[in-house]
C-alpha cells in the first residue's frame, strides 16, 4: 500500500494581540475547512493537515527580509508552507481601512506566481461592520495579483459579530464561517477553477459555486 500524501490547509494570521479574534477567525475558517473535507467520500481516506502561521511571531524577521533580501530559516519555512499548501486562509485585522502592514508584507515576500491557482479565503477582523468592504476593495485584488483563486464567500467579523446566531434577514458568522470552509474545501478538492465552478447540477444544493461574473452581478458584504 502507498503512502498518501495528506491535504494541507495553511492559515495566515496577521493578529498581534494575545488573545487574537484574528486568530480565533482563522482557527474557525480552518477547523470549518477541516470538517468538510473530512466528511467529502473524494479525499479517499487522505489526512488532512492544518496549520496555521502567526505573522507577529515573525516580524522582525520578516522587516529584516525586506531590507536585506535574506529571509530566516523560520520565514523562509513559513513562506513554503504557504505555497505549497493545497488551500489557504487568510485573516487580517483591518488598520487605517485596509489590511495591515504586516499582512501585506508577508506577502509582499511571496512570488507574484508562487500561488498561482491556488484556492483563498479571504477574512479580515475589525472593530465596526463599516470596513466589511476591506475584503472586496483591498484583499481580493491583492490575492487577484498574486494569480490566486478567492472563493466567492468572504468573511469579516466585527466585534458586534461574535456570539451572535444572526436573525430571519441576516447570516449569523458562524454560517458565514462554514460557508467560506466548504467553498475551500470544494477548491482543494478540484471543483472550482478559476473562480468558477462546474455548471450547477440537479444534486447541487444551495452550497453550488456561481461562475464569477455572476458573483460580482450578486457582491453583497459578508
Amino acid at each position: 500500500m502507498f503512502a498518501t500524501t495528506p491535504l494541507r490547509v495553511v492559515a495566515v494570521s496577521a493578529g498581534l494581540s494575545q488573545p487574537s479574534s484574528t486568530r480565533l477567525l482563522a482557527d474557525r475558517l480552518a477547523a470549518a475547512t477541516r470538517e468538510r473535507l473530512a466528511a467529502e467520500q473524494d479525499t479517499d481516506g487522505r489526512d488532512v493537515e492544518v496549520r496555521v502561521i502567526e505573522l507577529r511571531d515573525l516580524a522582525v524577521d520578516i522587516a529584516n527580509h525586506l531590507v536585506s533580501g535574506f529571509p530566516s530559516a523560520g520565514l523562509r519555512e513559513a513562506i513554503d508552507a504557504v505555497t505549497e499548501a493545497d488551500g489557504l486562509i487568510a485573516v487580517t485585522p483591518v488598520f487605517t481601512a485596509s489590511y495591515s502592514g504586516l499582512f501585506k508584507s508577508f506577502f509582499d515576500l511571496i512570488d507574484n506566481t508562487a500561488l498561482t491557482g491556488k484556492p483563498v479565503v479571504i477574512a479580515a477582523t475589525g472593530g465596526t461592520a463599516r470596513h466589511s468592504l476591506v475584503l472586496e476593495h483591498a484583499l481580493r485584488p491583492l490575492f487577484a495579483y498574486l494569480r490566486a483563486v478567492t472563493v466567492p464567500t468572504s468573511v469579516y467579523a466585527a466585534s458586534e459579530d461574535w456570539g451572535s446566531s444572526g436573525d430571519e434577514y441576516t447570516e449569523g458568522l458562524p454560517s458565514r464561517i462554514r460557508r467560506a470552509g466548504g467553498e475551500l474545501a470544494s477548491a482543494v478538492l478540484g471543483r472550482t477553477v478559476s473562480g468558477a465552478s462546474r455548471s450547477p447540477g440537479l444534486d447541487d444544493g444551495e452550497d453550488a459555486v456561481v461562475p464569477f461574473e455572476q458573483q460580482l452581478a450578486d457582491l453583497r458584504l459578508d
